[in-house]
Formats: C-alpha cells, structure tokens, sequence
C-alpha cells in the first residue's frame, strides 16, 4: 500500500506487504477480504458503535482477531449459550478463538471498532467485500477459493 488512498487488492497467494495498522483504521466496511492465502486468510472489519461481529463457531478455523481502534467486549464459550469467557478490549489487543469456540466481539465504544481478522485455513472468498453485516449474512456466494487448502 503506497499511500492511504490505495485499495488493498487480494492478489491470492502471491507475496504481498502493506500497513495492516493503517488499512484497518481506514476500512469502512463491515469486512474486506485484504489477502488469501492456500492455508490462511486477513480480513479487515468495521464494526459499527452498538454492532457485533455476530455469534458464530468455525469447527475447524483458528483464528486470530486484533482491535487496532476501538472498544470492545469478547464472549466466548463451548456453546452459543454457554459463553463463559468475557473480556473488555481495546485498541491493541488481540482475541485468540480455537476452532470449535462460539465467540462474538460486541462494539460498547463510542466509535467504530476496527478489527483485522486472521483465519487459518480461509474461510472467505478472495477480495470479497461486504459493506455491511447484513451483506455478508445474505451473501451465497462467498466461499474460499478452489486452491485454498480446506478440511476434509
């Protein structure tokens, strides 16, 4: 990324560089899929104040979350109602989900909470973009790429 004004392009598994710290501040939308790779994928997300990354479990995704402005509160846990991990994070913090953990990051700051995302092995398509939560829960067509190393 030369500058600020530039798009992040995922170029798929060909080396790529840029200022994560930077993109993430200046993404708006709820995800960008910024690179993929055959065995891990970054997003960038905005979570909007009072907004959610929304309660989910990816039986075989580690992941790897990091708040680089923000507020926010981790619930975490074995099921959806049985979340007994809850922590209050901010800006430099970062939240380790095993795969086969329920966990969702609830924005409770007075502004959006930027976050950029790891997954291992990926779980999004290549530069997909949702604008918003509500994108990204109706959108079928949004699976990882043919040549990305999945579970069996």
């Amino acid at each position: 990324m030369a500058n600020t004004t530039d798009k992040i392009e995922d170029i798929g598994p060909q080396p790529q560089s840029f200022d994560i710290e930077r993109a993430t501040k200046a993404n708006t939308n709820y995800r960008s899929v910024a690179w993929s790779g055959r065995y891990l994928q970054v997003t960038l997300m905005s979570i909007p104040v009072g907004g959610d990354i929304g309660l989910e479990v990816h039986p075989e995704t580690d992941q790897f979350l990091r708040l680089d402005a923000g507020r926010g509160r981790v619930q975490m846990g074995v099921a959806k109602d049985e979340l007994t991990f809850d922590k209050e994070v901010s800006e430099g913090w970062c939240v380790l989900v095993p795969a086969g953990t329920w966990h969702n990051i609830t924005n409770i700051g007075a502004t959006p909470m930027q976050v950029y995302a790891i997954y291992a092995p990926a779980h999004h398509a290549p530069g997909k973009v949702h604008p918003t939560a509500a994108a990204a829960s109706s959108d079928k067509n949004d699976e990882p790429a043919s040549w990305s190393m999945q579970p069996t």
